[in-house]
């Protein structure tokens, strides 16, 4: 059987899911599923990023300890997750026991070949971003994503030699081995690399940050986020390593993508592993036209969208209106009018008036000529190019055809059994091609429509007033 390996970012366990983190999750979900829908054997990681002194933080400030603390923040994804029909193959935690076993080992190694030395370490960092920032990224001395003063940090630290494979990033990105897409973020990673890359700093002195992987051959030191994180990419597959690695696409927004394009494969390198074959980078969402933040009191809570509006609707609206790869814009109202005039009108409205005709007239099994007008070709390219809203686009010019259709042959009046057997097939597979999308309302499709006797059932979907 040909396997398929997807992952999301690990999202960062501070505070409860966000949108974004829904976002890149259903993609790699919708893209899952079509995945096996094509027989392939797919694993689908997701999970948590949970060291670090911000999370160190916050517990303190909430008045738990980080376990606890991290504990309900697990549970919350959890529970969205299974709420959004995510089926996911495991879910990481990066204090899994399993996984800190893992980064251990891999620390060893590392240190063992020379890639990881002591010494002292001075950079600007942000804190918002807990990244380290070159001076040219700085705007008016601050970090450009957060808008924060950045701090210059010296301090003594274990660091990865991560300037040493400059060359090699350079000529696996450019010849396509190590394939970054969409292709202005590889023209945009080249760049960067070719500014000159500088060995990281991979440890925190314990007294600072306690709430993480100790260093196997210095305890006072804990694992910094780079080699912790990243790793869960080859720890999340547990036993089943040698079977799906490497990767074949792995998503993100584009706010990771430096680090993973050149730490992420560094350390790879360094390890003896071969390279995922994609980075796929998804773009940002701004809210009503602006951008997301607490402060405009605008961010999108999942949890409440899903309540107000239905899984259907938010996992339908997400990949519908915005390309993937691409910025695009979260209203309301857009969903809102998305779900009433496509799911409601076009694909609810034929599967009602389909049910209706064919309890009243029966039907006749003949040729479907009708399948002759839907591109799946064009739409197995589109799944290959992670283009999903093209995708739901050519799904949704078939079901106007059956609508017009019906319009034509006026099944009502001849009662065209014939006809009526086309539109049952055609519906059919309709459902099979939304199922990555709408799989809940995809398995009602097929359940009603394979039934030995096919009748008139309440509507599909529910109007949004």
């Amino acid at each position: 059987m040909r396997k398929f390996y997807v992952t999301t970012p690990i999202y960062y366990a501070n505070a409860p899911p966000h949108i974004g983190g829904v976002y890149t999750t259903l993609a790699a979900d919708v893209l899952s599923r079509w995945k096996r829908l094509k027989g392939y054997d797919v694993f689908f990681l997701t999970g948590l990023d949970e060291h670090g002194k911000k999370i160190q933080e916050t517990a303190k400030q909430s008045g738990k300890d980080p376990k606890s603390f991290l504990d309900a923040i697990a549970e919350k994804y959890r529970l969205l997750f299974r709420k959004l029909g995510f089926e996911y193959s495991n879910f990481i935690r990066t204090t899994d026991s399993y996984h800190e076993k893992r980064v251990i080992e891999l620390l060893k190694d590392l240190y063992s070949k020379g890639y990881i030395y002591k010494g002292v370490y001075e950079a600007y960092y942000c804190v918002g971003c807990e990244q380290y920032l070159k001076k040219s990224d700085l705007v008016d001395g601050k970090c450009p994503l957060h808008n924060r003063t950045v701090e210059l940090r010296k301090e003594e630290a274990y660091l990865f030699r991560l300037s040493q494979f400059q060359g090699e990033l350079l000529k696996v990105i450019k010849s396509g081995e190590f394939e970054i897409l969409p292709f202005s973020r590889r023209k945009e990673v080249i760049s960067f690399i070719e500014q000159g890359l500088s060995d990281i700093s991979i440890s925190r002195r314990k007294s600072d940050v306690e709430w993480g992987i100790p260093l196997p051959f210095d305890k006072d030191h804990t694992c910094y986020v780079w080699i912790d994180a990243f790793w869960n990419y080859v720890s999340g597959l547990q036993e089943k390593f040698s079977v799906f690695w490497p990767p074949d696409v792995q998503f993100m927004a584009n706010d990771i993508l430096r680090v993973h394009a050149t730490i992420w494969p560094a350390l790879l390198l360094a390890a003896g592993l071969s390279l995922p074959k994609k980075l796929f980078i998804h773009g940002y969402f701004t809210v009503d036209g602006r951008k997301m933040s607490k402060s405009l009191g605008n961010v999108v809570d999942p949890f409440e969208m899903v309540e107000k509006y239905g899984v259907d609707a938010l996992r339908y609206f997400l990949m519908r209106n915005i390309p993937f790869g691409q910025d695009g814009d979260f209203s309301e109202k857009g969903l809102v009018e998305r779900y009433n005039n496509e799911l409601v009108n076009k694909l609810g409205n034929l599967v009602s008036r389909v049910e209706g005709l064919i309890e009243r007239n029966g039907l006749e099994r003949c040729e479907v000529t009708l399948l002759k007008s839907l591109n799946e070709e064009k739409i197995e390219r589109y799944f290959e190019n992670f283009e999903f809203d093209k995708v739901l686009n050519e799904i949704f010019r078939f079901i106007d055809f059956c609508n017009e259709v019906i319009q034509r042959s006026k099944p009502w009046e001849t009662g065209d059994r014939k006809i009526l057997y086309e539109l049952k097939e055609g519906i059919l597979k309709v459902a099979e091609l939304l199922w990555p999308f709408i799989p809940s309302s995809c398995d009602e499709i097929r359940k009603r429509f394979s039934a030995e006797k096919i009748i008139k059932n309440k509507p599909l979907f529910k109007k949004i007033s």
